[in-house]
């Protein structure tokens, strides 16, 4: 890797880490300069602005690891309510790196930015889309296979789960606790027993 991409590539990640324990709009240029340890230059040479550096963040950073965290478990070989379980289940209770205090980083930028961005939320939507479409896939697939009743509108099911998941990180965020997790987990395998 060239020092160039090794630079640019440091300073996604690190202002990543700021605008997620952060915020988008709290954290400044200055703040992810002084993470990163690089020159204003160095800074400006890779991003036009703090906004271009967040969509990079969007499409560079945050699009690899939905499809590697989100995406490909939903890819396994199990039955597909199982899966959309364990997934959610992975998220809140054991993924290391998404904290209880923070919520979620996609909902915390479509919150923060969607209403002020178009571009952000052009790349953010695209972001939730991609997950939406393997969620439908995954339970029109148990629907085929009959370990999804047949009358199961897959998009309903699967704005429903998102939805879930994204108020319980919510719940989560505010109390500084998983109790909303455990609570929102129950009902959601419950739910997902009587799609079977």
């Amino acid at each position: 890797m060239k020092k160039a991409e090794a630079t640019r590539i440091n300073i996604l990640q690190k202002a990543f880490e700021l605008i997620y324990v952060r915020g988008y709009k709290t954290t400044s240029i200055d703040d992810i300069i002084a993470t990163t340890q690089v020159t204003k230059g160095a800074f400006y040479y890779h991003f036009k602005n703090k906004d271009e550096m967040g969509i990079a963040i969007i499409n560079e950073l945050m699009k690899p690891a939905l499809t590697q965290s989100f995406i490909a478990p939903l890819q396994k070989d199990e039955p597909p309510l199982e899966a959309i379980y364990n997934l959610v289940h992975h998220l809140l209770m054991e993924d290391k790196f998404l904290q209880v205090e923070y919520g979620c980083p996609v909902a915390n930028f479509a919150q923060e930015m969607s209403p002020w961005n178009a571009d952000f939320n052009e790349a953010l939507n695209e972001l939730t889309q991609q997950w939406t479409k393997n969620m439908i896939a995954t339970i029109e697939k148990g629907k085929k296979n009959g370990l999804v009743r047949k009358d199961v509108n897959a998009k309903q099911v699967t704005l429903f789960v998102m939805s879930g998941y994204w108020g319980a990180r919510n719940f989560g965020k505010l109390e500084n606790s998983k109790a909303p997790y455990t609570l929102f987990l129950k009902q959601l395998k419950y739910y997902l027993d009587t799609l079977k």
